[in-house]
């Protein structure tokens, strides 16, 4: 899983910005995660654990 715990999925699961927010804090990854749970749980979760588990690369 690229660098995703098994806590952060789970949080993103159940509460889709605090699992976000352990892993970016308050940039603009959260504040998405945030407005995306606001419109809808399921839309929330989806980018939630796209976030975290998408692969980074070093110059990003």
């Amino acid at each position: 899983m690229s660098g995703a715990t098994f806590l952060e999925i789970i949080l993103a699961i159940i509460l889709p910005p605090l699992g976000v927010f352990l892993r970016y804090e308050c940039k603009v990854e959260f504040w998405i995660c945030v407005l995306l749970t606001i419109f809808g749980w399921l839309p929330g979760i989806i980018y939630a654990i796209y976030i975290l588990t998408k692969r980074t690369t070093p110059f990003s």
